[in-house]
């Protein structure tokens, strides 16, 4: 959010807090520089990497209530630090873990010991074993605003009943972030509103709503997963139930039925601790809240008529008072690559690098590879997320993850939103000029509306005027869904929190559209996509942008911003009309699985997800050699059975369409599933 309002991590000093090890024995050589300790280091742990030749070894040792690694020389180290446990990273989940093996991540562990134990002699004594590869520490983050700052909740008698929208939530009137006609007024008279100034929703909306087979994971603080206006679009594992002590589907996490709470280590989301402020609910609303529903606001993949939208997993990675850590996020991402997100949404961020070092904020990582060694594990789990999420038979084959680019009016992104492989979003107001307080310059790939009050509010005043009874008035901040005293409510925020789950439901919508015309593409085709759809707005940066900064502050300062610094800075407006009117004309056709199962098992596939009207379609399935297996056809519903080890192929007709598959069956098979 606007700089109160976005999650960072706060950083010690720019010391390496993880260092490729070498081989290098005690005691310390002359000139050797050893490791440095960040400054918001959890006390008493280390995230350690092995190399992958102690693989065997390692896995011995875990699902023991292990002390020690087994690897004597490593022993040795714990053996003096007192190490009290050591715990690999991320739990086994069955279904995936051969890919978490490729990706190296099973040689994550983290070793706790005494918290009196000085942490730098720790880092030096491990990264000096040749059987280690590389030590982070375990780094708090923390919020960088002041949770005493409560959104602006709108209040029941200044709902405006809803006139000539696309749905009828009442609320969708003051959305003018979905679309914004250029008719809005605002308290400063300076501060205007001008057509196209959003996300093309409207266009959007005649194509498509959402599509629940479209996931996207919120690493934030918890969504209120019971929210009216947010409820029928929650992702929920079937398998599991709230508060159980069991692991249902055996993916290492129990009871999380809407997602997981990362910071309590319980599959209960939390949402009215303390130091809560709605941030996640309000960031979910804007991606599904439920549309056409009569009540609240419009989500941009929220479905509509009764059809679902967008599924919303709840990742909880910030809760109340409680500190959160490296190794909680990380372990969410991973967890939301392995249950079916493909989109994952994180406004929060370090401090940019070239923030204003006279605020007293610590900086983040001012380069990629800095930030690619100081916090390794992070990069890990996200790339194993860009490389693993979603499937190469469904709509995406990889994931893409989506950050907010910083509130700290710098002329550089915030890392993770840097990193190459990820998505660094800015905000704009509703007029296109940048938002006052948003991060911008090289990295940055799109701008998406995040709302300006130092912008549209008189100095002095707290709260902005609400869009009065004739809808002449709103203001310029983004309205969603909220929590007020642990209650459902709705309100407003601005930031580039707000501004980035724009992006991540403008990719969800088009997803969806993908899903009806049966596309299928590569997460870096389809990030190129929307590149190329989305709409720049360099010619509308000319002049000076009058703001007040902190307006609500006494004697609140004029503030200009000179257009010209931010042209060719902030990338591109995503544009959902544009997006999805290129949808059919880009990646490849769905193709029908190849198959492989066992002797005496079955494998059922429903074809229709695999043809466009595939629900309407007729379907038969001819198999080469039925000897090896068998197959019938009931509805839509493909259904195969081994009979004896071997191999032969299938044709699928569907209609005048037809696809052929192959069909592998084993004597035996741990994978029983897609090839």
């Amino acid at each position: 959010m606007k700089k109160k309002l976005l999650y960072a991590i706060m950083l010690g000093a720019l010391t390496v807090s993880c260092v490729k090890m070498e081989q290098s024995p005690l005691p310390q050589q002359p000139n050797e520089i050893l490791p440095s300790v960040a400054e918001n280091a959890a006390k008493g742990e280390l995230l350690v990497k092995f190399a992958p030749e102690m693989s065997d070894i390692l896995d011995q040792t875990f699902g023991k209530s292990a002390t020690r690694s087994g690897i004597p020389s490593v022993d040795e180290i714990l053996e003096i630090l007192g190490a009290y446990s050591f715990e690999r990273v991320f739990p086994v989940d069955p279904e995936n873990e051969a890919r978490t093996r490729e990706a190296g991540l099973h040689l994550w562990y983290t070793v706790h010991f005494d918290e009196n134990t000085n942490l730098e002699e720790a880092m030096a004594r491990i990264s000096r074993l040749g059987e280690v590869s590389n030590v982070n520490c375990n780094s708090t983050i923390k919020r960088s605003y002041s949770t005493e700052s409560k959104p602006v909740v709108v209040e029941a008698g200044k709902v405006v009943a809803n006139s000539g929208n696309r749905f009828n939530d009442p609320l969708l009137s003051s959305q003018w972030h979905y679309v914004n006609k250029g008719s809005y007024s605002f308290e400063q008279p300076w501060a205007k509103a001008i057509a196209g100034s959003d996300v093309n929703c409207a266009e959007a909306w005649e194509m498509c709503t959402g599509n629940p087979e479209i996931i996207v994971a919120i690493l934030d603080e918890g969504v209120m997963y019971n929210h009216p206006d947010l409820k029928d679009n929650m992702w929920v594992n079937e398998g599991e139930e709230l508060y159980s002590e069991e692991d249902a589907d055996h993916n290492g996490y129990k009871g999380d039925k809407y997602g997981y709470n990362f910071v309590k280590n319980s599959g209960v989301i939390s949402v009215a601790g303390f130091e809560n402020t709605g941030h996640g609910t309000h960031v979910a609303g804007t991606i599904a809240a439920v549309n056409d529903n009569g009540i609240g606001v419009s989500g941009i993949a929220g479905g509509a008529k009764g059809k679902p939208g967008v599924r919303i997993m709840s990742c909880q990675i910030f809760d109340g008072n409680m500190l959160s850590t490296l190794l909680m996020e990380a372990r969410a991402i991973k967890y939301a690559a392995d249950n079916g997100a493909v989109i994952l949404q994180c406004s929060w961020g370090y401090m940019s690098a070239n923030s204003d070092p006279l605020t007293g904020a610590v900086l983040g990582p001012k380069t990629e590879e800095e930030w690619a060694k100081t916090y390794t594990l992070e990069k890990d789990a996200l790339d194993y997320f860009i490389q693993n999420a979603g499937s190469p038979n469904g709509v995406m084959d990889g994931g893409i993850p989506i950050f907010a680019s910083g509130n700290e009016y710098a002329s550089l992104p915030s890392f993770p939103s840097a990193y190459s492989k990820c998505i660094a979003v800015s905000a704009i107001s509703a007029d296109y000029t940048p938002a006052s307080y948003t991060n911008y310059g090289p990295g940055v790939d799109f701008s998406a509306p995040g709302g300006d009050k130092d912008y549209y509010t008189k100095p002095g005043t707290e709260n902005p005027t609400f869009i009065d009874q004739n809808d002449n008035k709103t203001q310029g901040s983004i309205c969603s869904t909220l929590i007020l005293d642990g209650e459902p409510a709705y309100g407003y925020f601005d930031g580039t929190s707000m501004a980035c789950p724009h992006v991540s439901g403008v990719a969800a919508l088009g997803l969806s559209y993908a899903v009806e015309l049966r596309r299928h593409f590569k997460a870096e085709e389809y990030v190129q996509l929307m590149r190329k759809t989305a709409r720049s707005f360099d010619d509308k940066l000319k002049g000076k942008k009058l703001y007040y900064m902190n307006h609500a502050s006494p004697g609140a300062s004029p503030t200009k911003m000179d257009m010209n610094l931010y042209r060719g800075q902030m990338g591109k407006l995503v544009d959902a009309g544009n997006l999805l009117k290129a949808i059919g004309g880009h990646g490849s056709e769905m193709k029908v699985p190849n198959l492989t199962l066992a002797v005496e098992k079955e494998q059922h596939i429903d074809l229709a997800r695999y043809f466009v009207g595939g629900e309407k379609l007729s379907y038969s399935c001819a198999i080469a050699d039925q000897s090896v297996v068998s197959g019938s056809v009931d509805g839509t519903v493909l259904s195969v059975k081994g009979i004896c080890a071997g191999f032969t192929t299938a044709v699928i007709k569907a209609g005048a369409k037809e696809q052929t598959i192959h069909i592998t069956v084993r004597s035996a098979s741990n994978d029983n599933g897609w090839l």
